[in-house]
């Protein structure tokens, strides 16, 4: 039978986006090249897809560790970065986990699956991060785990540098960086990298969603623990070869997330000019925004085909907050026309 508290959860939902514009879930807006569809059409061809995938796929750990100067067997793979995190809480010694709030509800979502406890530290009004508090907080709830989102989802700020530092070293659990949104972001933090500190990314937001592959960077003896709470072949033949095929090709998906970067800019001085609208700083591809009226304003774009993030549902600092993935210069500029018309 299942447990009382899984019963109790509400499952992750998706909202419908069937004819919509979709700006709601942190996508790359790009399509791929035409030449670059049809090589990597010819390189999926030659998968023998009778076949189990690469179990160890030791080739392209290799090209993802050359890509961060790290070495192979510092590269665990993952069905995206949340299988991953599923395999950090599961393999980690039992205790409470620690994350900011808000941040990206995966952390506690999948720790309640597995029975665990979470704390959370809430974030100040301007979403920044008090090291001494967070941990404090860890201390009290003698945590073994800590989570930070750098930058954080759902506000798109990245914390200062030594208030990062200070956690990663002052903490003596498992510190997990995650690095979602890192080809938008000014900083990376991968010189942390030690026993206990873990850099956590996903292709996802580069480009590579429909793909699910993400991967975490860390201390060898740690990632070969790490391996042992892996599903066999979770990463299937098609997304490796495909994965392999666009590492070598990875200039197109830079400029792409450059592109992105110069649109969120023009996007945020947009914004601003808007009356009655507060636009937060973003290291992200996304924007988050506060109005006098989420609800209304969520409701008048969906009206216009346009889906976006209504996160004011979550209360407290997300109250009449809205969230806008950046999309395309045309979809940004109807998303921009759209929001003029509906606030006057």
């Amino acid at each position: 039978m299942i447990r009382k508290d899984i019963k109790a959860l509400a499952a992750y939902h998706v909202p419908d986006s069937s004819g919509m514009m979709k700006l709601d879930a942190m996508e790359n807006p790009f399509l791929l090249p035409d030449d670059l569809r049809e090589a990597w059409a010819k390189e999926l061809a030659q998968v023998e897809i009778n076949r189990y995938p690469d179990a160890d796929m030791q080739g392209l750990r290799e090209m993802i560790a050359k890509q961060e100067g790290l070495q192979p067997e510092q590269v665990l793979l993952g069905n995206g970065s949340d299988e991953i995190i599923q395999m950090l809480l599961i393999a980690s010694e039992p205790g409470v986990c620690v994350t900011p709030a808000p941040t990206f509800v995966m952390y506690e979502l999948i720790s309640r699956w597995l029975n665990r406890s979470v704390a959370t530290v809430p974030l100040a009004k301007d979403f920044s991060l008090d090291a001494n508090q967070f941990l404090q907080v860890c201390a009290r709830e003698k945590a073994v785990m800590a989570f930070l989102a750098c930058p954080n989802n759902p506000t798109g700020n990245l914390w200062d540098k030594d208030v990062v530092e200070k956690i990663a070293k002052g903490f003596r659990g498992l510190v997990v960086i995650d690095e979602a949104y890192a080809p938008f972001s000014e900083r990376t933090h991968t010189d942390l990298i030690a026993p206990n500190v873990m850099v956590l990314r996903t292709f996802s937001k580069l480009g590579w969603a429909g793909l699910r592959l993400g991967y975490l960077l860390g201390d060898a003896k740690m990632i070969a623990d790490l391996n042992k709470v892996r599903m066999p072949y979770n990463i299937n033949s098609l997304t490796q070869a495909s994965a392999r095929f666009f590492l070598q090709n990875s200039d197109v998906f830079k400029k792409q997330a450059r592109d992105i970067c110069f649109e969120r800019n023009r996007m945020m001085a947009s914004l601003m000019a808007l009356h009655g609208v507060e636009v937060f700083p973003s290291q992200a591809n996304f924007i988050l925004m506060r109005v006098q009226s989420a609800d209304a304003v969520f409701e008048s774009l969906k009206e216009r085909g346009i889906l976006i993030k209504n996160m004011h549902a979550h209360g407290g600092l997300l109250d009449q907050c809205l969230r806008i993935t950046v999309g395309s210069k045309d979809e940004n500029n109807a998303v921009l026309a759209a929001l003029r018309e509906i606030i006057s």
